[in-house]
């Protein structure tokens, strides 16, 4: 089985930002995080409230002096950059990347720059392949966070071992109910209508009734729906209470 990827983290800034890495991180079943001379060094008391809870990313985060420790166990090593900094190179997309390293031998490592300038030049030639985002040229500004996840998302869509599942509706859809039942909705409806002459001229009562039909058998209501929409209707007949009059 494949082993999960380390983020690895070049000279962060901010320990917000950090801590904001390792929520997305772990929104996706990622745990192993990896510092390269965080500029405030570590542990970083503003890390923890921004993590939201994610506290197990940060706790077991280890710290490196240079990037090609941090990567040193690594086989496979993704750097992201927005430009390739004039270093010749595989350039993929996060899915691309994701796809490769889910079925990939050996570590895998996504590398991520410092807030304001990105990797340098010397980061990206540890890497093996580099991982950009098509995004708006007009405005290409990813915040650490937005990055992680990017990448964190695509790889639980790709690895089985992610054993992330898509979490069930609250309510999940009933069938449609039985033809008798909306038959009795529709009878009930139509009860209320004639006598307040509704289908006049009675000449076009039969189209009128149609569309009627048409209209109340289209939404293909459930048992529930129908006993609500009858429990409304019986509520219209009644006589008007004190608080209503």
């Amino acid at each position: 089985m494949t082993a999960n990827p380390v983020i690895v983290l070049v000279r962060p800034q901010l320990g917000e930002n950090i801590g904001k890495a390792a929520r997305a991180m772990l929104n996706f079943g990622l745990t192993r995080m990896r510092l390269v001379a965080p500029r405030d060094g570590w542990p970083n008391p503003s890390a923890g409230p921004a993590a939201a809870g994610a506290d197990i990313v940060l706790a077991n985060a280890e710290v490196y002096e240079t990037l090609a420790e941090a990567v040193a166990d690594c086989a496979h090593v993704y750097a992201t950059t927005v430009r390739k900094r004039g270093v010749t190179k595989p350039v993929l997309t996060p899915e691309e990347a994701a796809k490769e390293a889910a079925t990939a031998v050996g570590g895998t490592a996504f590398v991520f720059g410092p807030e304001r300038s990105g990797l340098e030049t010397d980061d990206v030639a540890l890497a093996r392949s580099i991982i950009t985002v098509p995004i708006n040229p007009e405005f290409g500004s990813l915040n650490l966070a937005q990055a992680v996840i990017l990448c964190a998302y695509e790889w639980s869509k790709h690895a089985p071992q992610a054993g992330l599942t898509q979490p069930p509706a609250e309510d999940p859809l009933l069938p449609p109910a039985p033809q008798e039942e909306l038959e009795g909705l529709i009878g009930h409806i139509t009860g209320l209508l004639e006598p307040r002459g509704y289908f006049e001229p009675y000449s076009r009562a039969d189209v009128t009734h149609r569309t009627l039909r048409t209209m109340l058998t289209k939404p293909g209501w459930n048992h529930l729906e129908v006993r609500t929409m009858r429990g409304v209707l019986t509520t219209l007949m009644r006589k008007p209470g004190p608080r209503e009059k």
